[in-house]
């Protein structure tokens, strides 16, 4: 008898045991903002109304944790945040913004601080160290208020967590620097503001020309143009300069081309002249604000993952930080800007029908079906209507137009060509081929309704399908010349990031793309208002 309830003791000890693990786990964060603070050092009480002041809840609730006592006692520590601060900059960020006037007052006097200012110092510190963890990890500004078609999950962190955890680190610098944006791009984007930093102040005077100036070519602009260049670190500096485009000053327009993602073709056009007027201010604004879109992307990409670059037009494909394989692409143009979205490559689709989209639809399809019902066969487009019977191009008529369906048939003179790649998202946006693949040899390929087009698409899909035996180029050609739809799923696990970026640096070289969707300026503005 006493061997059995020993045995029920025990076993109810161990159901005991296990529950209380269970719950020690699951932490809410209501009791991690709450959870108590030791400070270190000797602290000193901190007035409730002096907190109120500040008109900040959480800031209110860390030093709820502390019981209302200072926290950062340690001279080490209050050094490294004021250095941290201090050097905001480096992040595209401004220091005036943390209070480091008013911050290295009270470190120049903290030896001889009375205990109200001391607590004054001790709130202020702790405020602005917050506000810069805050800026770190989700920018300055939300896109989620500025766009509509900016589909991107807020980067949450739990300021208080984060502070105390801070306070409690023997490695404060590390641990503050492992707050920032780790992808390559935001690293080279920091790269670039040191490079342009660094370059001379100036006044130069914008550039015009008529016409275009071609090698060989005498034009008094070109002495203008090769300051420019030298400036700009493209040319090498000169004692005298002439108005002749030879051959050193060609190949130093080229290499200044190519860093703008123009083709380098030798000639001065009204395009290069417009970048050659960039300023130096201008472009410091530029990689700001796309240091502050980086700070709104996602920490973590993927360990395989797809990125496009819209302004650059290129899409790259990374596995474990390697670059795997890249392709030109085709975005939104302006009016039907490409929306800016992360998700999953979910499915591939051989031989895609389409069905026309509610914006072609009124401002290309009907417009076109007015001008010749012709169009419809010539584009082999079935129209449908609600009870899904077949419409004669005949029967259409105006007043009916937006209640039918429009659907192109397979083939190779479908919209979306051969293949369609899909990942889910609110804007039914899609990668896709196309019928029109000389468009890639084109340098401004803003010429879309919003889905992406891929250049080699098969190429990118037999990679993404990851089946040699069933889904190798010779099946996939197979499927393809059957004109019938196939619907195939991903299996890898591959994440796509449709990403918006104007400036980074290559090998200590300052790159600029166009400002495609008129973004930049605006968003400098913004936040620096």
């Amino acid at each position: 008898m006493m061997n059995k309830l020993f045995l029920i003791l025990l076993l109810y000890s161990a159901i005991s045991c296990k529950k209380e693990e269970l719950k020690s786990e699951v932490i809410l964060k209501k009791e991690i903002r709450n959870s108590y603070v030791i400070p270190e050092g000797k602290s000193i009480r901190i007035d409730t109304t002096l907190l109120t002041s500040f008109n900040d809840k959480t800031l209110f609730d860390f030093y709820k944790s502390t019981e209302y006592e200072t926290v950062w006692q340690s001279d080490e520590k209050r050094k490294i945040i004021l250095e941290e601060l201090l050097k905001s900059d480096e992040e595209g960020l401004n220091p005036e913004d943390y209070k480091v006037k008013k911050l290295l007052e009270f470190e120049k006097k903290s030896a001889t601080l009375d205990t109200i200012d001391l607590a004054k110092y001790d709130v202020l510190l702790t405020s602005s160290l917050e506000k810069y963890i805050s800026n770190l990890t989700n920018g300055i500004l939300n896109p989620r208020k500025l766009y509509k078609n900016w589909d991107l999950k807020e980067n949450y962190i739990d300021l208080n967590e984060t502070v105390t955890h801070l306070l409690k680190s023997d490695s404060l610098a590390s641990k503050i620097e492992q707050l920032k944006p780790g992808h390559i791009v935001y690293k080279r984007l920091k790269k670039a503001l040191k490079l342009i930093q660094s370059f001379p102040k100036y006044n130069f005077k914008n550039l015009k020309i008529t016409g275009r100036i071609s090698p060989n070519d005498t034009n008094p602009s070109i002495i203008d143009i090769k300051k420019r260049l030298i400036y700009w670190k493209d040319l090498k500096p000169k004692d005298t300069l002439t108005p002749v485009y030879e051959e050193e000053t060609v190949m130093a327009l080229k290499r200044f081309q190519n860093r703008h993602g123009l083709a380098p073709d030798e000639i001065i056009r009204e395009t290069t002249i417009a970048l050659l007027n960039f300023s130096k201010e201008q472009r410091i604004h530029q990689i700001i604000v796309n240091l502050e879109r980086w700070k709104w992307y996602p920490k973590e990409m993927g360990k395989e993952y797809v990125i496009i670059n819209i302004p650059d037009y290129r899409l790259t494909l990374v596995k474990d930080k390697d670059t795997l394989r890249t392709h030109r692409v085709i975005v939104g143009r302006a009016k039907r800007k490409t929306p800016i979205l992360s998700s999953k490559l979910t499915q591939v689709v051989f031989n895609p029908t389409w069905t026309v989209p509610p914006t072609i639809l009124r401002e290309d399809v009907i417009p076109a079906i007015l001008k010749s019902k012709s169009y419809l066969t010539t584009s082999n487009i079935k129209i449908y209507d609600s009870d899904g019977r077949i419409v004669s191009p005949y029967e259409w008529q105006l007043s009916q137009a937006k209640s039918y369906r429009y659907v192109q048939t397979p083939g190779t003179f479908n919209s979306l060509g051969m293949v369609k790649i899909i990942f889910p998202n609110r804007f039914s946006v899609y990668l896709h081929d196309t019928n029109h693949r000389d468009y890639f040899d084109k340098i401004d390929r803003s010429l879309s309704s919003g889905c992406v087009r891929v250049d080699n698409p098969l190429e990118l899909t037999e990679y993404l399908l990851n089946d040699p035996v069933n889904w190798n180029f010779e099946k996939i050609t197979t499927t393809l010349q059957s004109e019938k739809t196939k619907f195939v799923k991903i299996k890898k696990d591959v994440s796509f990031h449709l990403l918006y970026w104007t400036a980074w640096s290559e090998n200590d070289k300052l790159i600029f793309r166009d400002d495609i969707y008129n973004l930049d300026v605006d968003l400098y503005k913004k936040l620096r208002n």
